[in-house]
């Protein structure tokens, strides 16, 4: 074979051509500094962790947007910012969409767009420290006679969750109603989660339901004891999601699959224990929930201090997840149905809405498989299978929600 020789004069002449090639191999890389703000909000809740570890990890910039994140006051303030397009999406309570579109916490028919869903359990029903001793923690078979104490020496019994038709309206009407509580006989307000603390201090209520940390933060201000956890009530239940706006869904697709890409990488982050302290020492700080991190890390790690000298329960398997080997993130309509089947069971809806029409108009599902498929990301295969809850044990059919309405236990036992 014979011999390649190359001249100087040789180079000059093949050295653009290298040039030209090599550059268009290489990654262009862009200033995500200079694309337009996606602004995210959130509630300081140490479920929020999955946005705010996105941003502080870099996850956003990595996945090419340029996202800013928002500390809002109240889930109302979510729902109308995200209504009105000032917020593209948000940290928000699963059921916060059907509550809103069917009327019970918002103007009907207004669409809120759920993604995906970011955690599992983690939630509880905090009582103040007047019931300590008279019911203690899982015993949902005394609350019933210590309300009724209560009703006789002081006229009224108030109970505290954050949103109508909400997750935490609905573990609090779940575990009434399981105690055989008549909820007619309560007042049930609705208060700001990281308000909370602050107005059992001063007996504004006798009860709430609320996310993590406000009900370890009762626990260790005195203030309070957690009497059940959410994952008690069901286990692996849906719990916040990112629910984003109509038009940003439509109009920037490619965008918001680059937001969920990069929450989706948060969530596994966060699912490694190893991490969990340095989450907890982050989200913590005041820009975000401004609550105590070994508060948030304890509970975090499934180490709840349950208060009232009641002592600690360990949870092993079920504690606040959020990624779950995709098992978290799918946001199934067989939820979406429950959630709305509890809005006819305790007297928000007079009729059933329609329920699959509703949930294939809220969830953006065959997004969600698009982007977790190309993360490699597995896509469960239970959606819309019966299943039940530990705290009554009744079977749901999405298919079928009118049988279990006739079994469910409702606003009077």
């Amino acid at each position: 074979m014979k011999k390649m020789t190359y001249t100087k004069s040789t180079f000059f002449l093949i050295a653009p051509l290298l040039l030209i090639i090599l550059s268009s191999t290489a990654p262009i890389k862009t200033n995500v500094a200079d694309k337009e703000v996606i602004k995210l909000g959130f509630i300081p809740l140490t479920d929020c962790a999955p946005i705010v570890m996105a941003k502080e990890l870099g996850l956003f910039a990595k996945y090419g947007v340029n996202v800013e994140v928002s500390k809002e006051a109240s889930w109302a303030n979510v729902r109308d910012k995200i209504l009105t397009g000032e917020l593209d999406g948000a940290h928000c309570l699963f059921s916060m969409p059907f509550s809103v579109y069917t009327g019970v916490g918002g103007k009907e028919g207004s669409e809120m767009k759920i993604a995906l869903v970011l955690s599992n359990n983690g939630q509880a029903i905090t009582l103040s420290k007047s019931f300590c001793g008279k019911v203690g923690f899982k015993q949902t078979n005394k609350v019933a006679s210590v309300v009724s104490a209560k009703l006789k020496a002081d006229k009224e019994v108030t109970f505290a969750m954050t949103f109508p038709g909400g997750t935490h309206d609905i573990w609090l009407r779940n575990w009434l109603a399981a105690a055989g509580v008549n909820q007619q006989t309560s007042r049930i307000i609705t208060i700001p989660p990281p308000q909370m603390v602050a107005n059992m201090k001063v007996g504004n209520m006798d009860g709430y339901c609320v996310g993590e940390p406000w009900n370890g933060v009762a626990v260790k201000q005195g203030v309070g004891f957690t009497e059940i956890s959410s994952q008690d009530i069901w286990k692996h239940h849906p719990e916040k999601a990112l629910v984003v706006n109509t038009k940003f869904s439509e109009k920037r697709r490619e965008d918001l699959k680059a937001v969920m890409k990069a929450v989706l990488e948060a969530c596994k982050w966060l699912d490694n224990r190893a991490n969990r302290k340095k989450a907890a020492e982050i989200i913590g700080k005041t820009p975000y929930v401004n609550a105590p991190s070994d508060v948030i890390e304890a509970r975090l790690m499934g180490d709840y201090n349950l208060g009232c000298d009641q002592g600690t329960e360990i949870y092993a398997d079920d504690y606040m997840l959020f990624h779950r080997g995709g098992e978290t993130n799918f946001p199934r309509k067989s939820h979406a149905i429950w959630f709305m089947t509890q809005y006819v069971r305790f007297d928000y809806l007079k009729e059933a809405p329609d329920y699959n029409t509703i949930a294939n108009k809220i969830i953006l599902q065959d997004l969600y498989r698009e982007v977790a498929s190309s993360m490699k990301i597995k896509i469960p295969e239970d959606d819309m299978k019966p299943f039940s809850l530990e705290i009554d044990k009744i079977k749901f059919d999405p298919n079928n929600p009118g049988e279990y309405l006739k079994v469910a236990k409702g606003i009077i036992p």
